[in-house]
């Protein structure tokens, strides 16, 4: 049979506007996704989990068979010729590139499987909401059963890799592998244990107390308010387990969690904001489209740890900001100078909880989650075993003893929601935000001065023009040469926390 040629000029406006229509619906049912993902932990009674992921799964299932179809598949190949006349960075090229990749990825996935999945991430969060709460690992070990049962038949979709963990990673860090996280986390772990060892003891006394919840709340507020928040398109709520969404365009919703014997909401609240500034810098023009997320969840944790540590553990940010948290909490910091308050938010002290861990110690306990999450996949821990193991490797790293499951193996909700082989993306989010640190301090100039007056408006620009505004348009190992010059480099880091350790 004769083929008529291609008109390319003629054919792939009309081509690409079918594809760029579908790819926005399948967006919107997204979001829809993200709304209700965002109720279940912010307002949903917790007896209405179950009726929920059946609900979420439906819609991911459905979402998914949208995205894969043979439809999307034609439009793709139909394009081809079109992809070929384009520049690599414009748009078009992005939103085919990009596509197309996430497509042949996904539609090697059964549409039941992803509806599945869905499902088991709604019930297995609730489960994992009651046995936090009642100190109770043995309650949720059939949920994370069987999470990692659907993890592996996720991985068998694919084809073999070097270990499972590879096809996992892959969602996060695209062109990532755990070889790779394992040489990073050796060069981390091998400057840690010095920095550990030569702590000075420092008095932080002061940080623990009755610390008013609603002092909290307007610490938090002026701190998002002083950041460049505007209320109109953002809010910040209470959770358990703090997380960002964005639910759409122009919609940057936080949470928080509030407790009254410490100060650490303002820090989680700093945390979420560098994820919520990184959404809302994304181009509009990308909206609705493939292309209108972070490009990765490393990337996407820098700027979280960004804003939480190399601003929010600053002494420039202090000079600024610790005056107003004076006035806030007065019986407790009245008798607190700035330089004592500055050394006691940068304690390096060994701990049980993540999320509470100073920045030295903080990636041993993404060491000891990327360790066993490995040996869960490949079999080589059983989920009955995994407090024990827990446990003994926060006594080997950390040298600190568990309490109890609430304190060890079931503080995160990671495991939970599915997110089997997220963690080491905080960890290689520390590596890349120094790099992108120190090439905007070679920008910038004074920005230590700039964060001393309040001024934080040039940093969040300067994030938005190099990594921000271009979403998921290049892969991650694209764009930390094209903000930063190089390749992901924990050298850097392990300097920065040399250099501010050594000043305590």
């Amino acid at each position: 049979m004769n083929v008529a040629p291609v008109d390319v000029a003629a054919e792939a406006p009309s081509e690409l506007a079918q594809l760029k229509l579908i790819l926005s619906h399948v967006a919107d049912l997204g979001h829809a996704e993200t709304v209700l993902g965002w109720d279940s932990r912010v307002s949903m009674p917790p007896h209405g989990a179950a009726a929920r992921a059946e609900i979420v799964g439906t819609l991911g299932r459905l979402t998914h068979e949208r995205f894969v179809s043979d439809e999307v598949g034609d439009l793709l190949e139909r394009l081809r010729p079109y992809e070929e006349t384009l520049d690599y960075d414009s748009y078009d090229a992005s939103l085919l590139r990009v596509t197309r990749r996430d497509w042949e990825r996904q539609r090697r996935i059964p549409a039941a499987l992803v509806g599945e999945i869905w499902r088991s991430n709604g019930l297995a969060v609730a489960a994992w909401d009651d046995a936090r709460a009642a100190s109770d690992f043995q309650a949720f070990v059939p949920h994370l059963e069987r999470q990692l049962e659907l993890r592996q038949r996720y991985v068998e979709c694919f084809p073999p890799a070097r270990e499972p963990y590879d096809v996992l990673l892959e969602d996060y860090e695209p062109g990532m592998t755990a070889a790779q996280v394992e040489a990073i986390f050796a060069e981390l772990k091998t400057a840690t244990l010095p920095l550990i060892e030569a702590a000075p003891e420092i008095d932080d006394s002061f940080l623990s107390g009755d610390f008013a919840i609603g002092a909290q709340e307007e610490a938090g507020r002026l701190v998002l308010d002083a950041f460049g928040v505007d209320r109109d398109a953002w809010r910040l709520d209470i959770t358990t387990h703090p997380f960002q969404a964005k639910p759409g365009l122009r919609d940057i919703r936080l949470t928080t969690h509030y407790r009254p014997g410490d100060i650490h909401s303002l820090f989680s609240t700093m945390h979420e904001f560098g994820h919520g500034v990184y959404e809302w810098g994304v181009d509009p023009a990308l909206a609705r489209t493939p292309l209108d997320s972070g490009t990765s969840s490393a990337f996407h944790e820098s700027q979280s740890r960004t804003w939480e540590n190399l601003v929010g553990r600053s002494r420039p940010f202090w000079r600024f900001f610790y005056p107003t948290l004076r006035e806030l909490f007065p019986d407790h910091l009245r008798d607190v100078d700035e330089e004592a308050f500055v050394r006691g938010v940068n304690k390096v002290r060994p701990s049980a909880i993540r999320i509470d861990a100073d920045e030295v110690t903080y990636n041993l306990h993404i060491v000891l989650r990327f360790e066993l999450e490995r040996q869960l996949l490949e079999g080589r821990l059983a989920v009955g075993d995994l407090p024990d193991a827990w446990n003994a490797l926060m006594q080997e790293y950390l040298g600190v003893a568990v309490s109890s499951d609430a304190q060890g193996v079931l503080q995160d909700m990671h495991w939970g929601a599915g997110l089997v082989a997220y963690f080491p993306t905080y960890s290689l989010g520390n590596v890349i935000s120094v790099q992108l640190w120190e090439r905007a301090v070679a920008d910038l100039g004074d920005l230590d001065e700039q964060i001393a007056r309040g001024e934080f408006g040039a940093l969040r620009e300067w994030q938005r023009e190099h990594v921000h505004r271009h979403g998921r348009k290049f892969r991650p190992d694209e764009l930390i040469v094209r903000a930063t010059g190089g390749s992901i480099d924990a050298g850097p880091y392990v300097r920065y926390l040399q250099e501010k350790y050594s000043g305590l």
